[in-house]
């Protein structure tokens, strides 16, 4: 699952990225390959320092890998572009501009007149269930309506691909699972090609189609994990005996890791 297909939406081929770390050179990820198909919800879960953000920072053109390629519809990444949409963990919104504002600030850039921002603007506030704050500054709103925010600005450029690096991370409890269930209730409307970083186990299992497991120093694919779970995933389904054993084996995967292992050669 970790060989490259022509048909993918995304495809990174023998990826290498180095840094220079105190005039030695660090390898921060090795012979990565990965394909992940159109509409796909693949999330990457892994320790500290695998190389999961350096990854997605390469897929979405903000950095160059030392080696290997990155592409997207067969086509090299050269660049950010607005094929792919970027959600970090800082909620990035411009804070003199309100929630509609925010969210039409890629439109009005792509130079769409006013009347069709404000349409396709008040499109995803409401897909994201910030209509009643999309005249309201961001520092009136909690951390999760930012976060949704940002998932609306997002969506509204139609990008094909979305890459989320830990979106959720800085959130409580209650409100993360509460934004897991809303987007993908968002991708089962709106489906995009999504790449999710995640630190969290249970996260990555409720989210996925597959669950990318990578390992550290080097960087590299560990495991591929298919998620064979009914959508639309519900609570019931997060307490099933199959999302525990699925769970438990990418535990296992992330935190039992055998040194040395090449990328793939875990999968059984």
């Amino acid at each position: 699952m970790t060989t490259t297909d022509s048909t993918a939406k995304i495809s990174v081929r023998d990826i290498r990225k180095t840094f220079e770390l105190k005039g030695e050179e660090f390898v921060a990820i090795e012979r990565v390959n990965l394909d992940i198909a159109d509409n796909e919800f693949v999330t990457v879960v892994g320790p500290s320092g695998c190389g999961k953000s350096t990854l997605m920072n390469i897929l979405a053109g903000l950095e160059a890998p030392t080696a290997g390629q990155a592409l997207v519809d067969g086509k090299p990444v050269a660049g950010p572009g607005p094929d792919r949409g970027v959600i970090f963990q800082q909620y990035a919104l411009f804070p003199w501009l309100t929630v509609r504002k925010n969210v039409e600030f890629g439109l009005k850039v792509a130079g769409l007149p006013k009347a069709e921002r404000r349409e396709k603007a008040d499109y995803f506030i409401r897909m994201v269930g910030l209509e009643q704050f999309a005249d309201a500054l961001p520092k009136m709103l909690s951390g999760g309506m930012k976060q949704r925010c940002a998932i609306a600005r997002a969506y509204a450029v139609n990008p094909s691909i979305l890459l989320m690096d830990e979106p959720f991370g800085a959130l409580d409890a209650l409100t993360r699972v509460k934004l897991q269930e809303q987007l993908l209730g968002t991708w089962s409307r709106e489906k995009r090609t999504v790449m999710f970083i995640t630190h969290d186990v249970d996260e990555a299992v409720f989210l996925a189609n597959r669950v990318v497991v990578m390992a550290a120093r080097p960087g590299r694919i560990y495991d591929v994990i298919d998620v064979d779970l009914p959508y639309p995933r519900t609570e019931e389904v997060r307490l099933s005996p199959e999302f525990r054993d699925l769970r438990n084996r990418v535990w296992h995967a992330v935190y039992h890791q055998e040194p040395g292992v090449v990328a793939g050669s875990a999968s059984h």
